[in-house]
């Protein structure tokens, strides 16, 4: 793996490096991690991320999850990806309190739902999580930078979210994303396919802090809002 552009550039990195590469300049720190091929798609065939991926998007993947105190996800994202229990907290956000089916036998803690007032299944997520696991923010959808916070007043500073598009979308508009890791494979699908971001329009400019190549792929460090020293 070469840095391209970043500290040391042109030269090689291992996975003792990644952890300088992608150490976090401060907390909270909520960072996105997204994987797209090179004409945008951000899923295949399957309609998964997993079936555009590879083993240079899994070993960064790897150790980003290592490094982060909890996992944020969207609902669906974690339905259509058959997400599990990790080995750190993993926070479902859904507006609708809709907890994934393959959650639902969770360890108690394992899992928390971000949700909000108007959520029509709130109240069968706290039979299934728990009424401590159920965090209800915001009136009729989830206040992202409440949710932040609340992460961070539970000892969760370092923060990991693996989208989906439509959350994605929403964490930029809210100005709650600090960084954005984004894979680009070498690979062309075609067809129709979501981008790494959905929704209605916005424009979030972005400053790159790192980028590095394996084998065709790129995985670069975007940095949003006021620059942080790193």
């Amino acid at each position: 793996m070469r840095v391209l552009v970043g500290p040391d550039s042109g030269a090689a990195t291992e996975e003792a490096g990644l952890a300088e590469l992608y150490a976090v300049p401060r907390t909270p720190w909520l960072r996105v991690n997204m994987v797209g091929t090179v004409d945008g798609a951000a899923t295949g065939e399957t309609g998964t991320s997993g079936s555009i991926n590879n083993a240079v998007d899994k070993q960064v993947f790897d150790h980003l999850r290592a490094a982060a105190d909890v996992i944020v996800v969207g609902a669906g994202t974690a339905r259509a990806e058959g997400y599990h229990v990790a080995d750190r907290p993993l926070v479902i956000v859904s507006r609708r309190g809709d907890v994934p089916e393959q959650l639902q036998d969770a360890p108690a803690g394992a899992v928390l739902m971000a949700t909000c007032e108007a959520a029509e299944r709130v109240d069968r997520a706290r039979e299934v999580l728990g009424a401590d696991q159920v965090l209800v923010l915001g009136s009729h959808r989830v206040d992202l930078p409440l949710l932040k916070q609340v992460l961070a007043d539970r000892g969760w500073a370092n923060q990991l979210c693996e989208g989906g598009p439509h959350l994605l979308r929403d964490l930029l508009a809210a100005g709650v994303a600090d960084e954005l890791c984004t894979t680009t494979v070498p690979r062309l699908v075609a067809g129709e396919h979501p981008r790494i971001t959905q929704g209605p329009p916005l424009d979030v400019p972005l400053r790159l802090h790192l980028l590095l190549e394996a084998e065709g792929t790129l995985l670069a460090r975007w940095l949003t809002g006021v620059p942080a020293v790193l």
